[in-house]
């Protein structure tokens, strides 16, 4: 391959991938240098002078000037009476600098190993300037087009064609993508995979509903609201804690919206997931009442030395408090830190048994695995879906049902 040919396949090459110039300049030099010290096991000096606009290129080579009959390699040193062929005014000591051609150092195979090398660094360049720049928008929401769909992850582009990966495990369970859609998710991690930069994102991630709020509320975007908080079962239910520096701003309200306006495309962008927005308070038996919203709470006692909460209700508010699969319970749980219990307040217990009373039919254990999830009675048992209790006590599902017939027929007549 001719030189010129040779540089202008490296300058188009330069701007597919977006390289400055200066970077570009010092890669060819540091190639060819590398492949003249290979050649040479490291002796020798050189130049290389290359103008990648023009496609030019040479190769000047430096030696030593030595007494006639003292060379020792003709690599790096230059008899007296050869130089003085060239310019006769050479003294020993002193450097000559020499033009050679391109063909006469490199043959066809050191043509190919510099245009190799040259890409592997170009490749290695670009991912490098790829991870710097995301990493620097780690948390932040991107928009990237479907373009290849595979049963763990999807594969998407940015605007400057740059691939992006969202896999399985980042995605919300309701998720479904065709190619060619576009997509919004944030920035989770960038590293090296297999030798280029891996730019991962989640759907999945709080900071995702962070960034959407920072979208759909300006309050929020300008900082007079801020999340203190977010917690979420993806596509099932979310908790976003929220406080206002401004008195006069009620900050639910503000992310809620006019009959929901601002939060239903934050809902719909999370496949129709439920957010709660619960506005913050240092009052932590008042932040608890409000994180387990929409149940109404009698009383609240705080055990913090072992980050327990101990909350009454009425009976019929339990079910409200536990939510579909435990998830509001839980949710609640993560928001505050501390492990909640539920129990039905003593006066509601008329038409009811507590479950104690039923330690001969049924084994302690058990038991204390319904009072783990706030069932401290026959009937709020009951109230709950069996398939629920499976999932939030991780009993068997036949013990399920045999405590549940027992509980039955203590109220048939």
């Amino acid at each position: 391959m001719e030189v010129e040919n040779l540089i202008q396949s490296f300058s188009e090459f330069k701007d597919v991938k977006n390289i400055d110039r200066e970077t570009m300049m010092n890669i060819l030099e540091d190639v060819f240098k590398s492949v003249l010290e290979k050649k040479y096991e490291g002796v020798g000096d050189f130049n290389i002078i290359i103008n990648v606009d023009k496609g030019d290129l040479e190769i000047w080579k430096n030696r030593e000037v030595v007494e006639d009959g003292s060379v020792e390699n003709d690599i790096s040193q230059i008899a007296l009476s050869d130089a003085q062929k060239i310019e006769d005014d050479y003294e020993v000591g002193e450097e000559l600098s020499e033009q050679v051609s391109f063909e006469s150092e490199f043959g066809r195979r050191q043509v190919l190993s510099i245009r190799q090398h040259l890409i592997s660094r170009i490749h290695e360049q670009h991912r490098d300037v790829l991870i710097k720049r995301y990493e620097s928008r780690i948390g932040e929401i991107v928009h990237g087009e479907v373009y290849q769909i595979w049963r763990n992850e999807i594969l998407l582009t940015d605007d400057e064609g740059n691939d992006m990966s969202l896999p399985k495990s980042e995605q919300i369970p309701k998720d479904f993508f065709k190619k060619g859609e576009s997509v919004r998710a944030v920035i989770k991690e960038v590293n090296i995979k297999n030798n280029k930069a891996n730019i991962v994102l989640s759907r999945i991630a709080p900071e995702f509903i962070e960034r959407l709020f920072e979208m759909e509320v300006p309050e929020v975007f300008d900082g007079i609201i801020t999340i203190k908080k977010v917690v979420r079962n993806p596509g099932e239910r979310a908790k976003v804690c929220v406080e206002s520096y401004d008195d006069r701003i009620d900050p639910v309200g503000a992310c809620v919206g006019m009959k929901g306006s601002r939060i239903h495309g934050i809902v719909r962008e999370l496949r129709n997931e439920n957010i709660d927005v619960v506005n913050f308070t240092e009052n932590l038996q008042l932040l608890i009442t409000r994180a387990l919203s929409p149940a109404k709470i009698t009383s609240v006692n705080i055990d913090d030395e072992n980050g327990r909460a101990k909350v009454i209700m009425d009976a019929d508010q339990v079910s409200l408090a536990i939510g579909r699969g435990g998830n509001n319970i839980a949710l609640a749980g993560r928001l505050t830190g501390y492990e909640i219990d539920v129990f039905r307040d003593e006066a509601s217990f008329e038409d009811d048994v507590a479950i104690d009373e039923f330690v001969d039919e049924i084994d302690g254990w058990i038991l204390d695995a319904l009072k783990g999830i706030g069932c401290d009675s026959a009937r709020s048992v009951l109230e709950i879906d069996a398939d629920d209790l499976v999932s939030r006590t991780d009993l068997e599902k036949e013990t399920v049902e045999e405590v549940l017939k027992i509980f039955k027929s203590e109220f048939e007549d």
